[in-house]
């Protein structure tokens, strides 16, 4: 079983509210990556980032939505139970009952705030952003996934027991067809996360491990939309080998957004989307350091990869 250590667990359809840690805390290059969807009827929401997980505790950045007759979103800090000074703009990215995506970035001058992919606002810091060490989340909002990016003790990310190894910065919204290299290569746990969003009517798209010299690929991972089918294959020599199509689920819908991890294990590769097992696929290449290209084409919208 793949279990990440604190700071790469996602957080999976929390209870609103919810209050959470942020493992180590805050720094510049991290992130905090949300999934959710807004409902039909909604008054308003808020994300805050704190100082503490309790009630009270001084909060360094207040994000809030607020559908009203004046549509706008909020920006503020709260010291010793005093709120700070509004900001605010009126370019609403959020629609009733419609998915979003968001990440905040941690910034050098203060959190960077994009939605669905475009730049919303940066709010600069007025408390130490080492302080922050804590996400609440409450209002009128559903959410799918939390998680805190580039974060963990230092040490989390080396090997070791169930573990994954993941190097190398994030990719952010990267255009289809992506090709990258894989720092490193492939080798016994180690763990590539991939989220994205399959568009409305897309057909199919795929995830391609491959050997950068030969152009051979290892592992060929085909969510098919019209069939309702993932198929997992190799091309070995020009020669593609047998389809596998048995999953445990399928999380690849028109218009939802997946969170995926593909880890490299002893006998196989494990395919885990939205914290759950999808399926295995056992090693047909046994050389896992020529394994160095990863490409991505097909009907895909991808925010983030990373290794």
């Amino acid at each position: 079983m793949f279990v990440a250590p604190p700071g790469y667990q996602p957080v999976y359809n929390p209870s609103i509210p919810y209050v959470g840690p942020i493992y180590g805390g805050l720094r510049s290059g991290m992130s905090v990556y949300i999934q959710g969807v807004i409902p039909h009827e909604i008054t308003s929401f808020n994300m805050n980032l704190q100082c503490g997980e309790s009630e009270g505790s001084d909060i360094g950045f207040h994000f809030s939505p607020r559908f009203d007759n004046w549509d706008k979103v909020v920006f503020n800090s709260c010291q010793e139970g005093e709120w700070g000074s509004e900001e605010e703009i009126h370019n609403m990215p959020f629609s009733k009952g419609d998915a979003f995506e968001m990440v905040i970035f941690i910034k050098q001058e203060g959190y960077q705030v994009t939605v669905n992919g475009q730049d919303l606002h940066t709010f600069n810091y007025r408390i130490p952003v080492e302080r922050v060490n804590a996400l609440q989340i409450g209002g009128d909002v559903s959410i799918q996934t939390i998680s805190i990016i580039g974060g963990g003790n230092p040490g989390d990310d080396q090997i070791g027991g169930n573990l994954p190894v993941m190097c190398g910065q994030p990719i952010y919204n990267p255009p289809v067809p992506h090709s990258s290299i894989i720092p490193g290569g492939m080798f016994l746990k180690k763990t590539i996360v991939i989220r994205g969003m399959v568009p409305l009517g897309a057909n199919s798209f795929s995830i391609n491990f491959m050997v950068g010299s030969s152009r051979d690929i290892v592992f060929h991972l085909n969510p098919r939309l019209q069939e309702s089918v993932v198929v997992r294959n190799s091309l070995i020599g020009g020669s593609w080998e047998t389809e596998e199509r048995e999953i445990s689920f399928n999380p690849f819908l028109e218009g939802q957004y997946f969170d995926m991890s593909i880890r490299c294990g002893n006998q196989q590769f494990k395919v885990f989307v939205n914290g759950q097992h999808m399926c295995d696929f056992i090693h047909r290449f046994q050389n896992f350091s020529e394994i160095d290209t990863l490409d991505v084409e097909g009907h895909v919208q991808i925010s983030y990869v990373h290794f």
